[in-house]
């Protein structure tokens, strides 16, 4: 059976495609004039039913992370009106089940049926499946979120349209998701574990990611990059995929990239290393997450 791919850019909608030298085993594909890098190939259902059936939540919940997901809270508030929280691909419900503590009404989407059961466990309003304007209101949420989400789907003008469509006037979109034009991607090249078909289909930078929001009439209220795995340049050097089944190496409370960022937050000279390193990313922007606020 043939394969099915794309014959347009995601985002632009430009024909004008060449194949990324050094990344042809993954089929990616960049347009032109935007330079959005995508997977030509289109997975088919059972290719991501079987990829997903694998795919392993992590168990492991930083209290670094818990500390930035209270500062995040903290950024919200100014936004609260409906009190509605919703967290498209959610996975186990972390940043909801702590949203919750701050007295916000959240809801969540996700595809298995062990992550709906986990959440809804949580307290939490979930939707299974890709998201969908039919199961709420329109202009309802005051924040929408999308952790490391839209790298996944091959669908973006739609998805961000969906978030438009859901968010009230004056509702905030925050999203993150990998850089391609990361620091570790730039030199590992075709190594860079991030680049896992059929687990990621888009990469984005800072400029395609922003050309995507400003065209479905979102506005930018902030847009940074910041970050480097050394967990993740070890792993791509010994041929570790990111999401390999049962690989703590990203995710436990004993790796390189946690027990740094633990120092970092713990003693003042780490603090003030990370925010000199991470303005230097960010200036050049190769951190190897993009972080970004949109407003409706």
């Amino acid at each position: 059976m043939e394969r099915k791919i794309h014959e347009a850019c995601l985002v632009s909608g430009s024909k004008d495609l060449y194949v990324l030298k050094g990344y042809e085993e993954a089929n990616l594909v960049k347009s032109k004039p935007l330079g959005f890098v995508f997977s030509r190939s289109i997975p088919t259902s059972e290719e991501l039913v079987k990829h997903y059936e694998k795919y392993s939540r992590q168990d492991y919940l930083s209290p670094v992370t818990i500390k930035r997901f209270d500062e995040l809270l903290a950024v919200f508030e100014k936004y609260r009106k409906t009190n509605r929280i919703l967290d498209v691909g959610c996975g186990v419900g972390y940043f909801l089940q702590h949203a919750i503590t701050k007295g916000w009404e959240v809801y969540g989407t996700e595809f298995t049926d062990a992550a709906i059961e986990s959440c809804s466990s949580k307290g939490i309003n979930m939707k299974q499946g890709a998201l969908s304007t039919d199961w709420y209101e329109n202009d309802s949420f005051d924040i929408i979120t999308s952790f490391e989400v839209i790298e996944h789907i091959n669908n973006p003008l739609a998805e961000v349209k969906n978030f438009y469509q859901l968010l009230r006037k004056g509702g905030i979109l925050y999203f993150t998701t990998p850089n391609f034009n990361c620091f570790e991607r730039v030199w590992l090249k075709s190594a860079y574990s991030v680049i896992c078909y059929p687990e990621h289909l888009c990469y984005y930078t800072p400029k395609t990611i922003d050309f995507l929001m400003k065209q479905i009439g979102l506005k930018k209220v902030s847009l940074t990059t910041s970050g480097i795995s050394i967990s993740r340049l070890s792993n791509s050097y010994n041929n570790q995929a990111e999401t390999v089944i049962d690989n703590k190496e990203l995710v436990s409370s004993t790796t390189k990239d946690e027990r740094l960022r633990v120092w970092t937050e713990n003693f003042y000279i780490g603090n003030i290393i990370k925010k000199l390193v991470n303005g230097i990313l960010n200036i050049f922007g190769i951190g190897n997450t993009i972080k970004g606020v949109y407003i409706k």
